[in-house]
């Protein structure tokens, strides 16, 4: 087996301050008593005995401690940033060095918990809006998601989309199933989700397009009298455009041009010919007075 004496004997890696201070200290400290070097910093660095008292084994023993802890304020100073280290003032003992960064960061990180408490709670009641669109959900969510890992909260890609998928509005169902019943979770990516749920809002809003101009057509088609029902509209109810009275007074006969009476209605016509046994190709000319418009009748019902 491998021992501290071995050549092939690896050191444990000195843990680097990276902002975390509970994190990093509990790290440190574990080093630290690997060493059997931790009671420098709990008790400190005894004071040194008077050199008139002094004996031998005193002064040897003083020695060895002060030793120790040069050996521990050099696995401090490669542990902690320069720019960290330069705002230390009292450095002379490893005790004072790990004393001034716990007054400096251990209260930042209660700070920082108290805030990532607030994020955990934002980002479960986090729902989609009614009318929200995608990319404007998944900034939302993302957002919070790396405020989270900014205070050190391990959020995996995983509890991210499962988040989302369970968020959705439900005009999302069908593909929120679709996703989860095709696809591993833990492999897909949450560029690939945002990617198939815009998809599916774009074939919706194509869906929405088109039943609003079905309806514009409907709705025109009942305005005009519908396309060929022309004749029965104008000759059963009697109204013209817009709900309006029709007025007949001023309709002119396609045969002898006179006001008052239609084509099939003219004193003309041989045996008052019957308006269905018409010629078809022939037109009818109407005009209404309110509306201000020239309506042709044909076989095919009425245009303006």
């Amino acid at each position: 087996m491998a021992t501290e004496g071995n050549s092939n004997f690896v050191q444990p890696a000195i843990p680097k301050f990276d902002g975390h201070y509970d994190h990093w200290s509990m790290l440190m400290e574990n080093f630290l008593r690997s060493k059997e070097y931790w009671s420098l910093i709990e008790q400190g660095l005894p004071l040194a005995p008077n050199s008139s008292e002094v004996t031998e084994p005193q002064r040897k023993l003083y020695e060895e401690q002060k030793l120790k802890d040069l050996k521990v304020k050099n696995y401090l100073f490669q542990s902690i940033d320069r720019t960290i280290m330069e705002t230390i003032l009292v450095k002379d003992t490893s005790q004072q060095i790990w004393e001034s960064m716990r007054l400096k960061y251990q209260g930042s990180t209660r700070v920082k918990r108290a805030q990532l408490q607030a994020l955990r709670r934002e980002f479960e009641v986090l729902h989609m809006k009614e009318g929200e669109g995608v990319d404007e959900y998944f900034g939302r969510t993302l957002t919070i998601a790396n405020k989270m890992r900014i205070h050190g909260e391990n959020l995996t890609q995983v509890v991210i989309i499962e988040k989302i998928l369970r968020s959705m509005t439900s005009k999302f169902d069908y593909v929120v199933c679709s996703v989860e019943e095709s696809n591993d979770l833990d492999k897909l990516t949450i560029d690939e989700l945002q990617s198939s749920l815009l998809v599916h809002e774009q074939r919706m809003k194509g869906h929405g397009r088109s039943n609003e101009e079905q309806a514009l057509k409907i709705s025109f088609e009942d305005r005009v009298g519908g396309r060929g029902r022309g004749r029965e509209n104008f000759r059963g109810r009697g109204r013209g455009r817009r709900g309006q009275p029709f007025n007949k007074a001023l309709v002119e006969c396609y045969k002898c041009h006179k006001l008052g009476h239609f084509q099939y209605e003219c004193p003309n016509l041989e045996n008052n010919v019957n308006y269905a046994e018409l010629n078809e190709e022939e037109d009818l000319l109407l005009m209404a007075d309110d509306a201000q418009i020239i309506c042709v009748e044909t076989k095919n019902g009425f245009h303006t």
